[in-house]
């Protein structure tokens, strides 16, 4: 028995108590861990930030090592809403239908400047920043941003899915931050 070679794991053990056996530890460490490695995202790339997005998916930096392994186009079975590019004032209701036909818990990175705050583009057709439509976790900044940033964002959003308290999103406050961006 011995002589088989020993399982290693990139995802650390959440702290609890351990012996010979056993492995004792809060179901909401487990759950955040869980989440954490297993993230779906779904990419509503537009512009020039796509392509950098789409790097990060290529093996020379590989997302999937993350956790990030299935790209999933359906809002439904997403956690993480990429949001890569710029966004005409046309495409803010589209985004935020989208961010609403997620099931909770879900996350919102802003990828590149025209994403965070309009970038070059100051102009009646482009919104200046999607946070204009739906809340934002992380802003990963750049004009593109390099995929090594987007692995920084995606990093970021896995230490809040595994910080986050299970019943976050219950609270008032959270139900105050959908209201204030008409989200039901």
């Amino acid at each position: 028995m011995s002589d088989l070679p020993k399982i290693n794991t990139n995802a650390p053990a959440p702290p609890g108590l351990e012996g010979e056996g056993f492995f004792a530890t809060k179901l909401s460490s487990l759950i955040g861990m869980a989440r954490s490695y297993s993230l779906w995202p779904l990419p509503f790339a537009t512009s020039c930030c796509g392509i950098e997005f789409m790097a990060t998916m290529a093996p020379n930096y590989d997302l999937a090592r993350f956790g990030g392994e299935r790209m999933s186009f359906s809002p439904r079975q997403a956690d993480v809403l990429m949001v890569c590019g710029t966004i005409s004032k046309k495409l803010g209701p589209i985004l935020k239908e989208v961010y609403t036909q997620m099931a909770e818990p879900k996350w919102v990175i802003a990828v590149g400047a025209c994403a965070s705050s309009g970038g070059i583009f100051d102009s009646y057709s482009v919104l200046q920043g999607i946070d204009k439509v739906i809340p934002v976790d992380v802003y990963v900044p750049g004009c593109p941003p390099r995929p090594e940033q987007i692995l920084e964002g995606f990093m970021q959003i896995q230490a809040l899915s595994q910080s986050e308290s299970l019943r976050r999103r219950d609270l008032p406050q959270y139900q105050e931050l959908l209201e204030s961006f008409n989200i039901n």
